[in-house]
C-alpha cells in the first residue's frame, strides 16, 4: 500500500478497525475511506455495492462483523450467524466486482476444533467439532475464509485471510452480557474494589487456557500482511503465549488492587479448554507482536478507569 493508496476499513468503530485506523494514520495514509453503520448497513447488499461503486477502494480491511463472548455467542445463535453471513458475504463480493487490489478478512480462532492439537496450526481447520457455544459464529467465520480462498481460485483475487488469538486493548466491550473474558474481569473487579465487595465470581473452573494480543499488535500485523502476505491459506496471528484464566484473574485482581476473593462458578461453561495459536508463520515473516500482556492490562485498565463514569452515564456498559 502507498500513503495515498485508497484504503477502506470496515467496522472502523469496533476495537480492530479503530486500531488499524489509528496506525494507519500514524503511518501516514492519507486517503482513508470510513463509514458508521448508521451510514452505511453492511448487511445491506445493494448499499454495500453502490457504496463500492462510488468510493472504489483499492485495499479492503473487512474487520467490520457482530461479535461476543460464550454468553452473547450462546444465546443470539442465529444473529451471529446470520449477520456475519451477510456482511462478509456482500464485502466479499463488492470486492471482487469492483475490482479491489486486495483485502484482507478479519477471522477468529474459534474457527478451529474444540479440542485441535495445540499450539493450533493452520491446517487444523475442519478437522473436527467445533465449539458448540460459539458455533454459529465459528461457521460465519470459516465461510468468509473459504469465500477469499475461492474467489482467488476462481477469479485470481488477491484476497487473505488472517485468524486472530483473544483480544483485548482500547475500545473493548464491558457489557458483562456480552463481553469478552478479559474486559469482563476488568470491569468485575474494578467494580468488585470500588463497591467493597467480599470476592469476585469467575465463571467455570479457571483451568482453561487462553492466549492474548494487544489489539494494537494486532493492527499493525494487519497491516504488515496486505504489504508482504499473499497466500491462499489463512494464517494465524498470536502472542505464542499462554495464560490459565484462574492466572489471568489473579493478574487483573492485582493490576486493579482488588483485596478480596475469587469464587469459581463450576456451574457455568469453561468454553474450549485450550487454546493456543501457531503463528510461526507469520513469525518467520518478520512479524512478532511488542506488548507483553500484564503492561498491556495495565495501559487498558488506567483507560476504563479515565472512561468508566462515562461509560455508566451513557449506559453503554
Amino acid at each position: 500500500m502507498k500513503k495515498n493508496s485508497k484504503i477502506y476499513i470496515a467496522g472502523h468503530k469496533g476495537m480492530v478497525g479503530s486500531a488499524i485506523l489509528r496506525i494507519l494514520q500514524n503511518q501516514g495514509h492519507s486517503h482513508l475511506i470510513y463509514k458508521t453503520s448508521k451510514e452505511l448497513d453492511l448487511r445491506n447488499q445493494s448499499d454495500v455495492q453502490q457504496f463500492f461503486e462510488t468510493e472504489k477502494p483499492e485495499y479492503v480491511f473487512l474487520a467490520a462483523a457482530k461479535v461476543g463472548g460464550i454468553h452473547a455467542n450462546n444465546t443470539y445463535r442465529a444473529d451471529f450467524l446470520l449477520d456475519n453471513l451477510l456482511i462478509e458475504t456482500n464485502i466479499i463480493h463488492a470486492a471482487w466486482k469492483y475490482s479491489v487490489k486486495k483485502l484482507l478478512f478479519l477471522g477468529s480462532s474459534c474457527i478451529y476444533p474444540k479440542f485441535a492439537p495445540q499450539p493450533i496450526p493452520e491446517e487444523a481447520l475442519l478437522t473436527g467439532e467445533l465449539e458448540p457455544t460459539n458455533e454459529p459464529y465459528a461457521i460465519a467465520k470459516i465461510a468468509g475464509i473459504k469465500l477469499c480462498e475461492n474467489f482467488r481460485l476462481q477469479y485470481g483475487c488477491n484476497f487473505i485471510s488472517v485468524m486472530p488469538t483473544n483480544l483485548y486493548g482500547p475500545g473493548d466491550n464491558y457489557d458483562l452480557n456480552n463481553s469478552h473474558v478479559l474486559p469482563a474481569l476488568i470491569r468485575k473487579f474494578h467494580e468488585a474494589k470500588i463497591q467493597n465487595q467480599e470476592y469476585v465470581t469467575v465463571w467455570g473452573d479457571g483451568s482453561p487456557l487462553r492466549e492474548f494480543l494487544h489489539v494494537d499488535d494486532l493492527a499493525e500485523a494487519c497491516i504488515f500482511l496486505m504489504d508482504n502476505y499473499n497466500g491462499l491459506q489463512h494464517i494465524n496471528v498470536g502472542s505464542y503465549s499462554e495464560i490459565t484464566i484462574k492466572d489471568l484473574a489473579l493478574l487483573i485482581k492485582k493490576i486493579v488492587g482488588f483485596e478480596g476473593e475469587i469464587h469459581f462458578d463450576t456451574s457455568k461453561p469453561n468454553g474450549t479448554p485450550r487454546k493456543l495459536m501457531d503463528s510461526s508463520k507469520i513469525f518467520q515473516l518478520g512479524w512478532k507482536p511488542k506488548i507483553n500482556l500484564e503492561s498491556g492490562i495495565r495501559m487498558v485498565y488506567e483507560n476504563f478507569q479515565l472512561h468508566y463514569e462515562k461509560l455508566i452515564l451513557e449506559n453503554r456498559i
